[in-house]
């Protein structure tokens, strides 16, 4: 299955898509000179190589306010019963554009995070000394601007920016995925790709395809079935008909 933003919606942290998300034109301030920091910009003008290179504390502030908000949330309905199903079907893998790791928490087995991971870090420099990522689970960080513990350089969230590939191994153990019986999309607007290809090669696979979403999506019609309404209340409600 493959689940996006929408899943971890009502466990309070904020969407990305949307009118009001936060990669959309309105979650910026309009007002720039009343309001400090982070929060004068769009989300698409801090989540960029660029933009670290530019003022890496100004965007370390937006992810430490991130992962402030993340910390205080926890897996909702949707996260628990996903994470029950891949407990009992060795088979059943989760893919996911989410970078909150509720996933983990819940205790999600076979997981790809496509995009990273808010609690990992990684060496800006890519120092030869350090792993790829790190795990840095601390709020706050103990430094407005973190450093690789093993050159001193400056560290970056572990997460993909604008303008980055995905992990090679990653994308790889998604298409696997894909081969599947039964595929789900749930929570995402299944149009950034490479994430909404899988979907189309699971349906060349054979698979039966569903979509849970608040809303139509490009997916809708492409799907098998398509079931409008929360991720959390849908999926409980396919548990509970077990």
């Amino acid at each position: 299955m493959l689940t996006g933003a929408g899943v971890s919606a009502a466990s309070g942290v904020p969407t990305f898509r949307g009118p009001h998300g936060l990669w959309s034109s309105t979650s910026a301030q309009t007002t720039p000179s009343t309001v400090e920091g982070w929060r004068r910009y769009r989300a698409t003008d801090l989540a960029t190589p660029d933009a670290f290179t530019r003022d890496p504390a100004l965007v370390w502030e937006w992810y430490a306010w991130r992962r402030a908000t993340i910390a205080a949330c926890r897996p909702n309905r949707a996260h628990e019963v996903i994470a029950a199903w891949t407990m009992r079907n060795p088979q059943c893998r989760v893919v996911t554009q989410n970078v909150d790791d509720l996933h983990v928490r819940a205790g999600t087995q076979c997981l790809v995070r496509l995009h990273g991971s808010l609690w990992e870090l990684s060496c800006w420099q890519r120092c030869a000394a350090s792993p790829r990522t790190w795990r840095d689970e601390r709020v706050p960080l103990p430094a407005p601007v973190p450093t690789c513990p093993h050159c001193g350089a400056l560290a970056r969230p572990a997460v993909v920016w604008f303008g980055e590939p995905l992990d090679p191994g990653a994308v790889e153990a998604a298409a696997d995925a894909a081969a599947c019986d039964v595929f789900l999309t749930i929570g995402t607007s299944a149009s950034v790709y490479p994430a909404a290809s899988f979907l189309h090669a699971a349906r060349r696979h054979g698979a039966f395809t569903a979509e849970i979403n608040l809303e139509t999506t490009p997916a809708s019609s492409m799907v098998d079935v398509a079931i409008q309404g929360p991720a959390e209340e849908v999926l409980d409600a396919i548990e509970a008909a077990r």
